[in-house]
């Protein structure tokens, strides 16, 4: 089993989903029960308060300028993720931790914002797919706006140092990969187990596949 001393950075901004946070640092939570050495903060661009969608505030624990390193930084989606991708000091954090050889996860519309951040260039990479009556699908606006993009109907995609997820729910099926590709399959059964998620884990599998297609470091091994 891979050493559980593993730090995940948690990327917000305004107008993130709040069942987001929950998919993400929620699941970190629980997982950190049967692995003590398990870190992880949220990080925003100035840190501090902001609103996420709704109203519900969130307190990010770092600003970009104070941002401790990380292993992992899960980008989260949410109706923000528009500004968040216009946003040149957002996507510069995000291309910059993974030129310094972090591995980055785009959770649901998240992944909007690596495509932006120029990650998902030349790689295959999912999205949100459902959407209320007359919005258009996040996956295909990454098709049509990210034409270097290889866009697939999954319920993640993982090719080594960048990852992308489907949409709401199933971050929480992202967050249990990355913590069985960092921290280890048992960690990460367990984890599932505990927060009742088991058989919903294993009907999202049946569901949507998942594509692992290593094009680069796998970072650290589960």
């Amino acid at each position: 089993m891979q050493s559980s001393a593993t730090t995940f950075a948690i990327l917000a901004y305004e107008g993130i989903e709040p069942i987001d946070i929950g998919a993400t640092y929620g699941v970190l939570s629980m997982a950190r029960r049967l692995a003590p050495g398990l870190r992880f903060f949220v990080v925003s661009k100035t840190g501090g308060e902001l609103a996420m969608a709704n109203g519900l505030r969130l307190v990010a624990d770092y600003g970009f300028r104070d941002c401790p390193g990380a292993d992992v930084l899960m980008v989260l989606g949410g109706p923000g993720w528009q500004a968040a991708s216009a946003d040149p000091e957002t996507t510069a954090f995000i291309a910059g931790f993974h030129q310094n050889q972090g591995t980055v996860a785009g959770v649901c519309t998240g992944g909007m914002i690596l495509a932006a951040s120029g990650l998902l260039r030349g790689r295959r990479a999912t999205t949100k797919q459902e959407v209320v009556e007359g919005e258009t699908r996040p996956l295909d606006l990454l098709s049509q706006n990210y034409p270097g993009t290889k866009t697939v109907a999954a319920r993640l995609v993982d090719t080594g140092s960048v990852l992308t997820g489907g949409g709401v729910s199933l971050g929480i099926d992202m967050t249990l990969h990355l913590i069985q590709r960092f921290v280890g399959r048992e960690i990460a059964e367990e984890t599932a187990r505990i927060l009742e998620y088991r058989r919903a884990w294993q009907a999202n599998a049946a569901a949507l596949p998942d594509i692992v297609e290593v094009l680069e470091r796998q970072g650290n091994p589960g």
